[in-house]
């Protein structure tokens, strides 16, 4: 059997700013309450950045730990992916902020934008490097300040968000083209732009010269979450070689915990191989992915070897999936 290059998870990082915000914090602005949430969406508080921070700084502190979990240092970095929808400035990427702010070489760094998705999406591009050779030491983040976008009197999309980021350091490794191999295994992404109006930023700097506030048709894309995700999951399975009921940890987007469940139900994956942190987090959109594995890998549950199952879908639609052993 003829060897192939492989993209391995070799660090994994997460930050959150240091605001805890509430339930309760939020009912003293919005017409809302703590049990309203809970049981809509499963949310008890999420994090919100300093006034002072933009997404790259979440996304430095992210890197760091990644680097750290790695051995690796900022000098060894030759390609930055961040996966953002609410970049610092609209030029230059938040990439390469990161670049400049870790200290990083002269390499390869920009931004992948697909909302929630963007973090599936920056991995299946970060592999097109690293697989190819192209890349020794990749950095992939995703960095949200989720709550600059927020309209404080929706009480229906206000609640729902958070900031933070996770981070991956990505490197090669030689497998044998088996399942058996560590590294990234196979990817289903997806897009819809008629679906464009279930759920976007209603501001932009070549229509409004704003940057807008988030909108959303909650029950849409609901509905629309569990039926595709569940088609991108399988997809990423078949094209990785492997049932989906032999993974061993589902790592969906933190959007909702009533969407987590449906998705884990449809593809019968049960409940504790599911990793969950949208109670403490929110939806941290891009980094969501990032900060639950993360997350796991702290506490213990997720270990070297094992097989996970990563998805997301956001504003677009898009939506997309992977299978990654670590």
């Amino acid at each position: 059997m003829s060897s192939v290059l492989r993209s391995a998870v070799t660090g994994v990082g997460g930050y959150l700013p240091e605001d805890v915000v509430t339930n309760h914090d939020l009912a003293k602005i919005v017409h809302t309450s703590d049990e309203w949430i809970v049981e809509r969406t499963g949310i008890r508080q999420r994090r919100k950045a300093a006034p002072e921070q933009g997404a790259s700084d979440l996304a430095v502190e992210a890197a760091k730990r990644a680097l750290d979990a790695a051995g690796r240092t900022p000098a060894e970095i030759d390609l930055i992916i961040v996966a953002t929808t609410t970049p610092d400035l609209t030029f230059p990427a938040t990439a390469a902020l990161v670049q400049r702010k870790l200290g990083c070489p002269v390499g390869v760094a920009f931004d992948v934008q697909a909302v929630c998705s963007g973090f599936v999406y920056a991995l299946s591009v970060a592999d097109g490097f690293v697989a190819r050779g192209l890349s020794k030491c990749a950095l992939v983040i995703g960095a949200e300040t989720m709550t600059r976008l927020m309209d404080w009197t929706d009480r229906g999309t206000c609640v729902l968000f958070g900031d933070g980021a996770g981070a991956v350091v990505l490197e090669p490794v030689q497998g044998q083209g088996t399942i058996e191999d560590r590294g990234l295994l196979g990817f289903a992404l997806r897009c819809d732009g008629t679906k464009q109006d279930l759920l976007y930023v209603d501001g932009g700097p070549s229509t409004t010269g704003t940057v807008g506030h988030l909108r959303m048709q909650g029950n849409q894309v609901f509905r629309h979450a569990v039926i595709n995700i569940s088609e991108a999951v399988e997809a990423a399975a078949e094209a990785a070689g492997v049932p989906v009921s032999s993974v061993d940890w589902f790592i969906p987007h933190q959007a909702n915990q009533r969407i987590l469940e449906g998705v884990a139900k449809r593809l019968g994956i049960p409940h504790e191989r599911v990793i969950s942190t949208v109670a403490e987090h929110a939806n941290t959109s891009a980094a969501s992915i990032p900060l639950a594995l993360a997350q796991g890998v702290a506490d213990g549950r997720i270990k070297p070897g094992q097989m996970l199952l990563l998805e997301a879908m956001g504003g677009g639609l898009t939506w997309g999936a992977c299978v990654i052993r670590l």
